[in-house]
């Protein structure tokens, strides 16, 4: 289907249809969706999520300790998020069943650049894809059951049409009261359409936010008197009034109140009797105008703070839903919502180097972090992210250890996404010569960045720490294997051929009995089988290499039963995976004329060096990248 066929078919499906009073209880007998509250329309189109079970992946079930998690397609690229997200499903679970949060504002919490507006923005998409029924020609969107006497005709709609007592709690505006009194009390002369929820045409949604403090007033809420009317009306006529305030337009739908706490208290009060009582005064002598919608707000900390703070405001926090957003703590998700972002820019086909979103992920994360007691940063960030660090780091304490000690604020300070990303730009732009990102730019310009940003002396230092300390010492570690792993074109081959020939010596050597090398015919005794493990061993430094041993050769023999008695991968235990990593990169004079980018000494060095750029090429870097890491790897190195 062409882009305009697509346009109408769709335009076409979203049209009004209009229906009798009648045709309309008719509906309402069939589809209870007819007659569903914003809450309901909205959970329906959420939809059903996807339940994870968490205890069959062990990253998964160190983060959320085995619960079984919720995923919803509506939010699944809104990465880390699970829990705000969680949360503001229970709201309108709980508003659609008729509870207390019914009649609460939803309010959104967070650091700027957190999130917060983008689940407004998708609430909003959300709201338009479940249309409504309201009596045509109605300001305010109001719902036809709005005519009805929920005391006199509650039990008949009850009975006759399956309508349920709690939906006919609802008054009718005082524009419909002005037509049922020119219609000679005669309902059926009410029209009913279908329509669908519209941000472009503030159809059931609107945005408000609060104007200059000076001059603002309840009009951009409950809307005003129009002047051009009043030569044809009294002002306190229905017909008079201009219902474009926020609550008017967003009336059986979604209103958004963007930083609602900026706005003066005196402001928000319709807003309690709209949520509370279902209807709210407009600015003129007539009666109330119907209003059930759903109130959605967000603001930054320091706003919040400051409005509890102030003992004048109670009633009105007793009526709030607070869903706090945090900046995402898993580097691993942080990294998606980038590849995200780079998707949706002209960015999306440049190289970026491997390792490179990592960095600047785990550098957010690392800011956002509160500080452990007698443990690294840097664990706990892997611990966040659902790693294993019972091999390497023995220090590092559980995700919900760590979650206790830094209580329910952490996450709400920190480097923003959007700061990021605008580091990341920077990033790709930075060589002239090419459009293309990689984690020594990207520490860079991080550098230069935090200097322009002055932040207090204290937060700077500890930034730029967090690169020294824990960024640079890192990827020092991983361009290097990466280089190595280039270097040698069979690594893995290599890697498996040390980790078996390890495996056989120690099992014999633990038995205390003579080798005979297969291949070769050559007798290794105890002591030169010693003296072979140790080869293997010093460059690692072990500690206890006669326990190291006795550790290896169990893991292998039950790695084997459950293997048909071959031997796991090398790289299956993460201890001796290190200790060979390092024998095989112990050896470095070779690697140092084919890496380097000076003058060949022979064609099969320029060869040698040929080949490894092309794989590391292969690997995702550009040519300039490929140099430009190598000449950074070789000065770190000689400096340590």
């Amino acid at each position: 289907m062409d882009v305009i066929r697509n346009f109408l078919a769709r335009y076409e499906q979203t049209r009004e249809e209009e229906m009798s009073l009648e045709e309309y209880l008719d509906l309402c007998k069939r589809d209870p969706l007819v007659y569903a509250t914003a809450a309901e329309r909205m959970l329906a189109a959420i939809g059903e999520p996807e339940v994870i079970d968490t205890r069959h992946d062990p990253r998964l079930s160190r983060i959320f300790a085995n619960k079984m998690v919720r995923i919803y397609p509506a939010f699944k690229d809104f990465y880390g998020l699970e829990e705000p997200i969680e949360q503001v499903v229970s709201h309108f679970r709980h508003a659609a069943q008729g509870l207390e949060e019914k009649k609460q504002i939803l309010y959104l919490l967070g650091p700027v650049g957190g999130g917060k507006s983008s689940i407004a923005e998708r609430l909003k998409q959300l709201m338009e894809q479940v249309p409504f029924y309201a009596i045509k020609g109605s300001p305010v969107n109001e719902s036809p059951l709005g005519l009805f006497s929920n005391d006199e005709d509650g039990p008949l709609l009850e009975q006759q049409y399956g309508v349920a007592r709690r939906y006919t709690q609802k008054i009718m505006s005082p524009w419909a009261v002005k037509r049922l009194e020119e219609y000679g009390g005669d309902v059926r002369k009410f029209r009913v359409v279908k329509r669908y929820p519209s941000i472009l045409k503030q159809i059931a949604i609107a945005k408000t936010e609060p104007g200059d403090e000076n001059n603002q007033d309840i009009s951009s809420l409950v809307g005003k008197i129009d002047i051009r009317k009043l030569e044809q009306y009294a002002q306190d006529d229905p017909d008079a009034y201009s219902y474009s305030g926020g609550l008017c337009l967003a009336n059986q739908g979604l209103l958004e109140f963007v930083e609602m706490f900026k706005a003066p208290i005196k402001v928000l009060h319709p807003l309690l009797t709209a949520t509370q009582e279902g209807n709210f005064k407009g600015t003129e002598g007539f009666g109330a105008i119907p209003f059930d919608g759903i109130v959605m707000a967000h603001s930054n900390e320091s706003e919040w703070k400051a409005f509890r703070n102030n003992k004048n405001n109670e009633a009105f926090l007793d009526r709030i839903y607070i869903v706090k957003v945090p900046y995402c703590l898993r580097a691993s998700e942080e990294i998606k919502i980038y590849e995200k972002l780079l998707r949706n820019s002209s960015l999306k086909d440049a190289v970026c180097a491997p390792g490179t979103l990592k960095m600047m992920a785990q550098f957010a994360i690392l800011t956002r972090l509160k500080e452990p007691e007698n443990s690294s940063i840097f664990s706990k960030m892997q611990i966040y992210d659902g790693d294993n660090l019972k091999d390497t780091d023995p220090k590092a304490k559980s995700y919900q250890e760590y979650r206790d000690y830094a209580g329910v604020d952490e996450g709400m300070t920190g480097i923003s996404t959007r700061f990021a990303f605008k580091i990341l730009s920077k990033v790709f732009n930075f060589d002239s010569n090419e459009v293309a990102a990689n984690p020594v730019h990207l520490m860079y310009v991080l550098e230069q960045q935090i200097e322009r940003e002055q932040f207090p002396a204290e937060t700077e230092q500890k930034y730029l720490s967090f690169i020294k300390e824990h960024l640079s010492a890192r990827y020092a570690e991983f361009i290097g294997k990466e280089i190595q792993t280039a270097y040698l074109e069979s690594y893995s081959e290599y890697g498996q051929n040390i980790f078996d020939r390890y495996v056989t010596y120690a099992d014999f050597w633990i038995q205390d009995q003579e080798y005979r090398d297969t291949d070769t015919g050559e007798i290794f005794d105890r002591a030169a089988l010693n003296a072979e493990l140790e080869k293997i061993e010093k460059p690692a430094g072990l500690s206890n290499p006669k326990d190291f041993r006795n550790e290896i050769v169990n893991f292998v023999l039950r790695a084997r039963a459950n293997n048909a008695g071959k031997n796991p991968l090398w790289t299956s235990y993460e201890k001796l995976r290190t200790v060979i990593e390092k024998k095989m990169f112990s050896n470095t004079e070779d690697l140092l004329p084919v890496i380097s980018f000076n003058a060949k000494a022979s064609a099969d060095e320029q060869k040698k060096h040929e080949d490894f750029v092309n794989r590391m090429v292969e690997k995702g870097y550009t040519h300039r990248q490929v140099r430009l890491l190598c000449e950074w790897y070789l000065r770190v190195r000689k400096s340590s």
